[in-house]
This record gives structure tokens, C-alpha cells and sequence, in this order.
């Protein structure tokens, strides 16, 4: 597969999967709403590292490429949740292969689990 044969096609079609998910962030993300809806102030808790400004960033991102929802209620203040949606659940496959390959590259690069 990553013979370099691959025709233009299919590059694009992997720059277009890479710019949907691309930074260090949005797979996290995913990761975390795939255990279902969460509220902002819980995204931030559960996706420990990242600042306020990028999570804003990263979940209008996730929302304009139809990955998670952004749902508003009526309440006072209004109460903001974000769950992932069926074409975002779509990645869970990519999401444990990733998984499973850093496991394995931590073990011969880094030594450690």
C-alpha cells in the first residue's frame, strides 16, 4: 500500500481524511465523545492539555466537517453539548488502529507502555 504507486486520487482523497482530523487534538476529541455527549467544561477535564481558545477551534472544526453536533438548550444560561454524530463514529476503526499502532511504536522507540 505505501508503495508510492498510488494514483492521484487516492492522494487526495487521504489529504481530505488528513485535513478533517489533522492536529494533535481532534481524534482525542473524538475519542472522548465516542462515551457519549459532553458539555464544553467536561471536554476540557477529559482532554487534559488543551487551552480553551484551541478546544473552541478544534470543536467548530469537528462540527463544520459533520464529525460531532453542537447542540444548544433552552435553559438559563443556555446549556451547550457536543456528541459525536454516525459519520464521526465512522473513524472508530481508525481511532483503535491508531491506538494499537502507538502502543507498539512507544514500545520500540520509547521502551515503555
Amino acid at each position: 500500500m505505501l508503495t508510492g504507486e498510488g494514483c492521484p486520487k487516492s492522494i487526495r482523497s487521504i489529504n481530505d481524511a488528513l485535513e478533517a482530523v489533522e492536529g494533535k487534538w481532534k481524534l482525542m476529541i473524538l475519542f472522548v465523545l465516542s462515551s457519549g455527549p459532553k458539555r464544553f467544561t467536561q471536554l476540557t477535564r477529559e482532554v487534559a492539555g488543551i487551552t480553551d481558545k484551541t478546544l473552541s477551534k478544534e470543536l467548530k472544526s469537528l462540527e463544520e466537517n459533520e464529525l460531532i453536533k453542537r447542540d444548544v438548550f433552552d435553559t438559563f444560561p443556555p446549556t451547550v453539548e457536543y456528541s459525536i454524530t454516525p459519520h464521526g463514529l465512522s473513524l472508530e476503526n481508525v481511532v483503535e488502529a491508531l491506538h494499537y499502532w502507538g502502543l507498539s511504536h512507544r514500545r520500540k522507540i520509547i521502551g515503555k507502555e
